[in-house]
C-alpha cells in the first residue's frame, strides 16, 4: 500500500518515529511522498534518501544527541555565558553540528541537494520570522530567488530544527535578483523551527487527494503525551525566554486535530520525555522506538483507506 506520510516535530522524541516507520513497512506500506517539521524533517529526509526504519534506528542508536549541543568555550562560562550567547548569536547552540550530522547521513545515500531526489518526494517546513510566513522547502525557495533543486537538504533540515533560542536561527540570503532595491540588511531573512507555525502539516498533501486520478492516502505520524510537568522558575528575562519556548513546544502536543485527520493519524505515546531532553539514555531511546513501533503496528492493523484518507 502506497501512502503520503507527514511526520510531526518533537525534538528528541523523534526517535519514536523510526519505530513507527518500521511497523508501517512490516504492514506493507511504501512511502510515495514524505514531509516533516523539525525532528519529523529528519525522519522524512532519511526516508526520502532510501533509509528504512531499521536503518534509522541503527543510526540513531549510534548518535549522541548531546553532540549537537556545541558552542564556543567562552559561552560556557557559568551564569553569564549562555545568556551572552543568546544575546549575540540568538541561540544557546549553533546547530552546525546537527546540520553536519544529517549531511553525512544523507551523503551516504548519494543525496546532497533536492535535485538528487525525485521531484516532490520531500517537503520540509520552516518558519521565516523575518517576513512572518510559513515556508515549504524546497517549493517556496523561488520567492527568495533560489533555484529549488540547488538547495542543500541538510540545510533545510537544520532550518526546520532550529528551535527558537535553543539553536541559532539560520540566515538565508536573497539572490542578487531578489535583493534588488533592498538594503544590505534587508537581503537576509531568519529561518527557525517549522513547528513555530505548523508542527504537524497534515494539510500539505491534501490537494493531491482532491485532484483527478488515483488517490494516495495521507497518513500522519504524531507524538502525543506531555513531558513530566515541572514548574518554570522565572528569575529574569533569560529564564522567561526559556519558559516561553518550553511552553510553546509542549503546547504542540495538545494541539487539536480535526476528526477526519485523527482517523488517519498514528498516535505515538512519548513516555513523558521532553522535546529538548538531549541526554537520552539507551533505555529511553529503545523505549521510544518501541512505543512508535507498537503504535504503528496497532494503527495499520485496524486502518483502511477511506474517502477522507
Amino acid at each position: 500500500m502506497e501512502i503520503h506520510a507527514v511526520f510531526e516535530g518533537g525534538g528528541v522524541k523523534g526517535v519514536s518515529l523510526a519505530g513507527a516507520v518500521k511497523a508501517s513497512e512490516e504492514a506493507g506500506v511504501t512511502f510515495s511522498r514524505v514531509a516533516g517539521t523539525s525532528s519529523g524533517s529528519i525522519v522524512a529526509s532519511m526516508l526520502a534518501a532510501g533509509y528504512d526504519g531499521a536503518g534509522m534506528n541503527r543510526i540513531i542508536r549510534a548518535t549522541s544527541f548531546r553532540s549537537f549541543m556545541k558552542r564556543s568555550p567562552v559561552f560556557n562560562t557559568r551564569i553569564i555565558g549562555p545568556p551572552l550567547r543568546v544575546l549575540l548569536k540568538k541561540g544557546l547552540y549553533s546547530g552546525e553540528a546537527l546540520e553536519s550530522w544529517i549531511r553525512g547521513v544523507l551523503e551516504r545515500k548519494g543525496i546532497v541537494r533536492f535535485r538528487d531526489l525525485p521531484s516532490g518526494k520531500l517537503s520540509i517546513i520552516a518558519s521565516d520570522i523575518t517576513n512572518g510566513r510559513l515556508v515549504v522547502l524546497p517549493d517556496d525557495l523561488p520567492s527568495y530567488g533560489i533555484e529549488p533543486g540547488s538547495f542543500e537538504v541538510a540545510r533545510a533540515v537544520r532550518m526546520s530544527c532550529s528551535i527558537p533560542y535553543f539553536f541559532d536561527p539560520v540566515m538565508l540570503r536573497l539572490s542578487a535578483r531578489a535583493s534588488q532595491g533592498k538594503s544590505f540588511a534587508e537581503q537576509f531573512v531568519y529561518m527557525v523551527d517549522g513547528g513555530l507555525l505548523s508542527n504537524f502539516p497534515m494539510w500539505l498533501f491534501d490537494e493531491d487527494t482532491k485532484e483527478g486520478g488515483p488517490q494516495v492516502p495521507v497518513v500522519g505520524y504524531q507524538m502525543v503525551g506531555r513531558a513530566e510537568p515541572h514548574p518554570n522558575r522565572i528569575t529574569g528575562p533569560f529564564s522567561m525566554l526559556q519558559a516561553l519556548v518550553e511552553t510553546m513546544l509542549s503546547a504542540h502536543d495538545e494541539r487539536y486535530i480535526e476528526h477526519e485527520k485523527v482517523v488517519r493519524t498514528v498516535k505515538i505515546p512519548t513516555l513523558g520525555i521532553g522535546t529538548v531532553q538531549f541526554e537520552l539514555t539507551p533505555e529511553q531511546s529503545d523505549a521510544l522506538y518501541q512505543s512508535g513501533y507498537e503504535a504503528g503496528r496497532e494503527f495499520f492493523r485496524k486502518w483502511r483507506p477511506g474517502p477522507h484518507a
